[in-house]
């Protein structure tokens, strides 16, 4: 679980690509030295394992799945990303749970500079979009950014300077494509009240109730 505070911009050095997959070595100089093997970090918004490392960088394997349903597939060496820990119990969340679980790739079709923010518009499939609601949450390259306007088939966010300068989201122009992950919440809520009327109702009956709870000495009338 992470929360799409990006720690770091990391560089891609080397990527070996096997038939269906790609093993990609990350510089990382402030995230790599308190690392371990089988760690999660978020590459891009996606949830790789640490499968090696030393001081200034890590490695992880990407398998088909990933590489076709990410951007990931699109690096090349030398390429910036965005990285971020996995979260620690304790720890503040910033931003927004996100799970590391790319819904799809979305595609700027409009930047913009309004003042001090730069609005990206972007565009996404109606499965993607359709979680999406204004003032909402939504994870852009692992980035944690609030939605501004939503479209039929696009949707817009602003970038404060300090989220452009300390992610690669700063440097993404027109027609760049970037990892999506959309708030987590929404697909529970669709899929409870999708739910046959009768499965739903069951649900209720076996929860937890105040009757429950005198009935087996938990509490009193």
């Amino acid at each position: 679980m992470f929360t799409g505070l990006v720690e770091e911009i990391g560089i891609l050095r080397r990527i070996t690509r096997g038939k269906d997959s790609a093993r990609l070595t990350i510089e990382a100089s402030k995230i790599a030295g308190d690392l371990q093997l089988g760690d999660s970090v978020a590459v891009n918004g996606v949830c790789l394992t640490v499968v090696a490392f030393d001081r200034s960088s890590f490695t992880a394997d990407v398998m088909a799945e990933t590489l076709a349903r990410t951007n990931l597939d699109h690096l090349e060496p030398g390429d910036r990303v965005n990285l971020e820990r996995a979260l620690r119990l304790g720890d503040r969340l910033g931003g927004h749970l996100v799970t590391g679980h790319i819904d799809g790739v979305g595609r700027i079709l409009h930047r913009q500079e309004h003042d001090i923010a730069i609005v990206l518009t972007i565009g996404a499939a109606h499965e993607v979009v359709r979680y999406m609601v204004k003032k909402g949450s939504v994870a852009v390259d692992g980035t944690s950014l609030t939605v501004v306007e939503v479209g039929k088939g696009d949707f817009s966010v602003s970038l404060i300077p300090h989220t452009a300068r300390h992610t690669i989201l700063g440097s993404k122009n027109t027609g760049d494509l970037v990892n999506l992950e959309t708030d987590i919440i929404g697909k529970y809520v669709e899929r409870f009240l999708a739910l046959p009327g009768q499965e739903r109702d069951q649900r209720k009956k076996s929860s937890i109730s105040l009757d429950f709870l005198a009935e087996h000495g938990y509490i009193s009338k």
